[in-house]
């Protein structure tokens, strides 16, 4: 542990950051789900369910990047430990105004998947945005948030508006 007492566990006792020994900590179950929006246009989203996105299938790909953006997390996030996945889920629906993206990650380790569900979805997002750009300039990504966690010592968390 970093020495300090004023909870910042990623800076030790100088204040340089740092990531954080979780060698101690038991392995538990973990699981991580989070979701953001991405909005277009009525026409951009029938051309994505009829198959005519000059890139190809958008859903698929998306959910093909958001697992590898999971995988990924420990490679973007800096201070965030690398775990061992054991799933990762992303779930894609397509809204009237947009489209859902929804993911779950889940791992056996000693920190949890929180990084891993959002760069889930922020990946899948990112994904249907460069898929679209050509048809649709004005695509718009938000609401990314954590909705719920559960595993390890703090227990299950969820987001409630």
């Amino acid at each position: 542990m970093s020495g300090r007492d004023d909870g910042l566990t990623h800076l030790d006792a100088d204040g340089d950051a740092h990531m954080v020994d979780v060698s101690a900590k038991d392995r538990t179950a973990r699981e991580a789900s989070a979701e953001c929006f991405v909005r277009c246009s009525a026409a951009t989203l029938a051309r994505v369910r009829d198959g005519t996105v000059p890139k190809g299938d958008v859903l698929a790909v998306a959910r093909v990047a958001g697992v590898q953006g999971a995988k990924l997390t420990p490679s973007l996030i800096p201070l965030c430990n690398p775990v061992a996945l054991t799933g990762v889920e992303v779930k894609l629906e397509v809204a009237e105004d947009g489209i859902w993206v929804r993911t779950v990650a889940r791992a056996q380790d000693r920190t949890g998947v929180e990084m891993e569900a959002l760069t889930a979805a922020a990946a899948a997002a990112l994904t249907i945005y460069d898929m679209l750009k050509a048809v649709e300039r004005g695509i718009r990504i938000g609401a990314l948030r954590l909705v719920r966690k559960s595993g390890g010592r703090s227990g299950t968390w969820e987001f409630t508006e």
